[in-house]
């Protein structure tokens, strides 16, 4: 459970209405994964407009919205947060929410066209063979030292990559090597990472 103006810590916001010290019992910019005491981010994203499930988000739970534009009905009972970017805001507020991991690692990007996969694993094998704990975010796969979980894009959603980020700290890596693509880059996935 964490305080939602710990979780705003940095972020650039424009206006609110509400509780600034209510509890966040969770993050999701999905209105189908908010559970109760949930803070939904609505992000503008290439298929739909998180703005269009701020009404399902918060008949699920939702307590806290964040949000580029304000809903024409605003519930009393709900904090709404006004920001010029849902998705930077989200990368900060799930980097908030893990308390920071990508602060604690050295975390190394490797972007371009081509080679990203290639150069991340062998600076994640090299570091590892020589007894540095690392881990890996990539295409092919996400590791954990010895662990491997599956990847499902080549840079993860920020409450994936922060949530993998925490994963990677608490098993004791002291070294992050990931792929950055130039789309992750463009729809702000990395926003709030120290590199």
């Amino acid at each position: 459970m964490k305080i939602l103006k710990d979780i705003l810590y940095k972020v650039s916001i424009t206006s609110t209405y509400g509780n600034m010290d209510g509890e966040v019992k969770g993050v999701a910019f999905d209105s189908r994964k908010v559970e109760a005491g949930y803070l939904f981010v609505a992000v503008v994203g290439t298929q739909s407009d998180g703005h269009a499930f701020i009404t399902k988000a918060i008949e699920r739970g939702a307590t806290t919205v964040v949000c580029e534009n304000l809903p024409e009905s605003i519930q009393e009972h709900i904090t709404y947060i006004e920001v010029k970017s849902s998705a930077h805001a989200l990368g900060i507020i799930s980097a908030n929410y893990y308390n920071n991991p990508s602060a604690k690692l050295s975390v190394i990007g490797v972007t371009g066209t081509n080679g990203k996969t290639t150069v991340a694993t062998l600076l994640f094998s090299l570091y590892s063979s020589l007894g540095y704990p690392a881990g890996l975010i990539s295409t092919v796969e996400n590791r954990i030292t010895d662990s491997v979980i599956p990847s499902s894009h080549t840079t993860p959603d920020p409450l994936q990559l922060n949530g993998l980020l925490a994963q990677m700290l608490e098993a004791g890596c002291q070294y992050v090597f990931m792929e950055v693509s130039s789309h992750a880059i463009d729809q702000e996935r990395i926003a709030g990472l120290n590199f």
